[in-house]
């Protein structure tokens, strides 16, 4: 398949080809016959197909069905636009493109021609413009506006009697007439769908897309075309209404539509009537009824982008479609909020005031913005839900939308769930300020769940979480509760060209673009239910093994309480949202070495302590742990020593000499005391005589390979006599199982390996807190950097960073193996080994709730501590 480019090379080979016949049709043909009747052509049609040359006669008669083509005139030397009116077309109404029999002289409507909104000196435009529209005092004309543009045609209307009037006549004919007595202007159908479709799709305003008309209309003077801006912003707003009314259904009805009558809502959500039997009531259901099957799932929000300003003229505004469709009716909305007290209630969660009052202090703002409710399962808008915020989002303006969605087709529910933001604070005095207003009602017998999307309730605290996500409410499926977030951008598209309409203008915009919504997503719903069907089959299946598995391995009489449990939560969730709280997941913090070491010590003091009565003994547990230290000084400065190079300054040979002398002086330290608590002497030039070597595995654990700077180092290169980082120290781990028994040192070996627990905490932990480091640098610094020097500091970051992981990783790894030679435990069945794609960074990690990171699995040591990496500072 070729690519664009392919054809873009061929193009440039061709264009003098196309550029020379674009050139030909500028003129007639040699022979200049009209195409039809093959005399004299003069006249050159643009809107037929291959724009054919006529005579006049055949222009006119050719063109009574086509009245808006634009036509030029031959005048010897070019092609001058002109207009069909010059060929003597003539409309006729009202029978079937023929004259009235009852018309016995000409009876267009006489008018001059004018621009009344604009002052326009003809003089300052030079002689002989081509203008098409100027009056020709023989054919007086209707100006017609059309997708093609700005027209002048003359209309006979039929005289006959009984005849309709004029403007009916108009309409009848496919013109919406801007006026009903003596209609000046009429607009095609064609050119108010357009438009509409052209608002709807690309937020084209009405200003926007009418001087496009006149640019098509005269590329060279559009301010010569009439204005008929006005008009068409008028007339848009008529046939909006006339579509509307007719798609659903009152075109031919007598009776009124009601509120929300004019719009559409979710085919797959439950509506009694529609898409569920009405007979079955909450007394008949059969037992194996799925509550989800009655039960409206809501999503709450509001949008701060659509503002509107003060109207000019409020009381002179007249409302088309007030309430039928998704904005709420305009007085009893009112008549709410006049009553309405804004409460201030004190948070006991985190503070989302700041983003609840957006735009609240705008004083030019009518309305700060919009808010009302959505399904949550599908995303399409609930009719007459939506209403407008005043000073910004508060509980009075929520408290009517919600309402109004929970009695929008509901008969017969016994339970809703509705989804918000802060729903933890909304929700505690819902039902007080329901009952205390008299505009405000909820259907008799249905039960409220609040829940918090998936995105917002880790905004909240931790609480919230299991009290309000939709993975603990029964019956919301896998849902997030955020869906109407995307609702939004379909609907900021309109907002900037409604800003300053007027209020009921602006609203039946808002609303054709909310019907709008939710027919694409009825007709897109069958392969997105379907997709998602599969999806959830497969993931079920899943889950279901899953949980039969834990199921398995958990003791009975635990599965009896855990259910117990679960349905007195579910049971009790209305009152008391805290009965969730049984889901909260309750971690001990995994101990540090440094605790480790401090529990060593107090059990010192106990009777029944092993070393209570060997005065030697005492204080072990801080010669281990000295030990423990010198181990992770020696495998840094192993690392430091293979990262010099094959030349290295002196500065940094001085460094490493520096470190080896600090940790000589450590280890001839910790080998002074090693004689009272190993009961033997250590020679201190040979403090590895007591080493058990059959246990010096070569095949220890290393992450040296993880480095990109080590690989290519040669370990022979910096070699010393004074190496005391290759110095093993006289560790129980290190002297052997059978000569620490022959030597009486058990306890000592115990107490290794409690503190061997806590350094392979400390170094996972670290190594957690780190990553998360790395993945936070890469999505906030990396990415956003802008120049050369800002991702150079931000790479230096990240390898800061890489060492400090790669360090840790070495100290659980030397942790690990010392474990493995110490007895009488099981820890390496909990401390796994590590691998390379462990350390590897994920957004997951700074991000959990993004896009794609739903499914997206850790590491084992991610949740090995939850609790100590979530109380921590770091």
């Amino acid at each position: 398949m070729k690519g664009q480019n392919e054809y873009l090379r061929q193009w440039k080979h061709k264009f003098k080809d196309y550029i020379n016949l674009l050139m030909v049709r500028e003129a007639p043909p040699l022979d200049r016959l009209c195409s039809v009747c093959k005399k004299d052509g003069v006249y050159k049609c643009h809107g037929c197909f291959d724009e054919p040359l006529f005579c006049t006669d055949c222009c006119r008669t050719q063109h009574q069905r086509h009245p808006f083509h634009r036509i030029s005139q031959w005048t010897g030397s070019f092609f001058q636009e002109t207009s069909l009116i010059k060929v003597g077309l003539l409309i006729h109404l009202a029978h079937n493109g023929t004259p009235c029999p009852s018309s016995t002289e000409y009876t267009s409507d006489l008018f001059e021609w004018s621009d009344t909104n604009e002052n326009i000196n003809y003089d300052d435009y030079p002689e002989g413009a081509s203008i098409p529209l100027v009056t020709d005092s023989d054919h007086p004309a209707i100006t017609i506006v059309d997708k093609s543009g700005v027209h002048s045609v003359s209309i006979s209307y039929c005289q006959c009697p009984g005849a309709l009037t004029r403007d009916i006549q108009l309409f009848q004919a496919g013109l919406f007439p801007a006026s009903f007595t003596r209609p000046k202007t009429a607009f095609t159908f064609s050119v108010l769908d357009d438009f509409l479709l052209d608002n709807l799709e690309c937020g084209t305003s009405a200003m926007n897309y009418y001087s496009k008309i006149r640019k098509l209309t005269s590329s060279i003077f559009p301010l010569m075309v009439p204005d008929r801006y006005r008009e068409l912003m008028r007339t848009a707003r008529q046939w909006r209404q006339c579509k509307l009314y007719k798609w659903h259904g009152f075109a031919h009805k007598s009776d009124e539509p009601k509120a929300g009558d004019l719009a559409l809502f979710c085919p797959a959500c439950p509506q009694p009537g529609i898409n569920l039997d009405l007979k079955i009531g909450a007394s008949t259901r059969p037992d194996n009824t799925p509550s989800w099957l009655f039960t409206r799932t809501l999503v709450m929000d509001g949008n701060f982008k659509a503002e509107h300003l003060h109207p000019v003229n409020p009381s002179d505004e007249v409302s088309l479609m007030d309430g039928l469709s998704f904005m709420v009716g305009d007085e009893r909305y009112k008549s709410h909020l006049s009553i309405a007290q804004d409460r201030v209630q004190r948070s006991d969660c985190n503070n989302h005031h700041a983003v609840n009052q957006a735009n609240a202090s705008r004083q030019k703002l009518e309305a700060t913005g919009i808010g009302g409710c959505a399904c949550a399962r599908h995303g399409c808008f609930v009719p007459h839900s939506m209403v407008d915020f005043q000073k910004g989002e508060r509980q009075m303006n929520m408290d009517y939308a919600l309402s109004q969605a929970l009695n929008y087709n509901t008969d017969g529910f016994s339970q809703a769930i509705t989804f918000y933001d802060i729903n933890c604070q909304y929700h505690k005095f819902l039902k007080d300020r329901i009952t205390s207003s008299m505009y405000l009602s909820i259907p008799i017998g249905m039960d409220i769940i609040p829940g918090i999307g998936l995105w917002h309730v880790h905004g909240h605290q931790d609480s919230c979480y299991v009290r309000y996500a939709s993975n603990f409410i029964r019956g919301t499926g896998r849902i997030d509760g955020e869906i109407m977030e995307t609702l939004w951008a379909s609907l900021n598209i309109i907002s900037p060209s409604a800003r300053g309409m007027g209020t009921p203008h602006r609203k039946e915009v808002l609303d054709y673009q909310m019907n709008d919504c939710n027919f694409i997503k009825m007709i897109r719903m069958t392969k997105f239910l379907c997709r998602k069907f599969k999806e959830a089959a497969r993931g079920a299946a899943e889950s279901k093994m899953s949980f039969q598995n834990l199921n398995e391995t958990a003791h009975p009489d635990m599965v009896i309480l855990w259910e117990a449990e679960e349905a007195l939560a579910h049971a009790n969730r209305l009152e008391d949202p805290t009965a969730m709280d049984i889901y909260e997941v309750r971690l001990e913090k995994a101990p540090t070495r440094k605790q480790q070491e401090l529990r060593l010590l107090q059990a010192q003091n106990r009777p029944d302590h092993l070393v209570t009565n060997s005065i030697s003994r005492r204080g072990a547990a801080t010669w281990l742990a000295t030990g423990l230290t010198i181990e992770e000084f020696q495998i840094s400065l192993s690392r430091d020593v293979k990262r010099l190079g094959r030349r290295p300054t002196d500065i940094q040979l001085l460094r490493v000499a520096r470190l080896r002398d600090k940790l000589e002086t450590q280890i001839t330290s910790f080998l002074g005391m090693a004689s009272t608590y190993l009961g033997c002497e250590v020679d201190a030039n040979e403090p590895d005589s007591l080493v058990d070597r059959d246990h010096d595995s070569p095949d220890e654990e290393d992450y040296s390979d993880l480095d990109d700077h080590d690989r290519h180092l040669d370990p022979e290169t910096h070699t010393s006599i004074f190496q005391p980082e290759l110095t093993i120290i006289p560790l129980p781990s290190n002297l052997g199982e059978a000569r620490c028994k022959a030597l009486g040192l058990t306890d000592l070996m115990e107490e290794e390996t409690v503190l061997r627990e806590g350094q392979a905490n400390d170094a996972l932990h670290a190594i957690r807190v780190h990553l998360g480091d790395k993945a936070v640098i890469f999505r906030d610094t990396v990415r956003s950097a802008r120049s050369q020097a800002a991702s150079t500091r931000a790479w230096t970051r990240v390898r800061s960073v890489e060492a400090a992981v790669k360090l840790n990783a070495r100290i659980y790894s030397k942790c690990r193996l010392q474990l493995g030679r110490l007895p009488n435990h099981n820890l390496l069945e909990k401390y796994l080994p590590l691998e390379k794609e462990h350390l590897k960074t994920s957004t997951a990690v700074a991000d959990p709730n993004a896009r794609g990171q739903r499914n997206t699995t850790l590491a084992w040591f991610w949740s090995l501590d939850v609790q100590g990496d979530t109380s921590g500072n770091d």
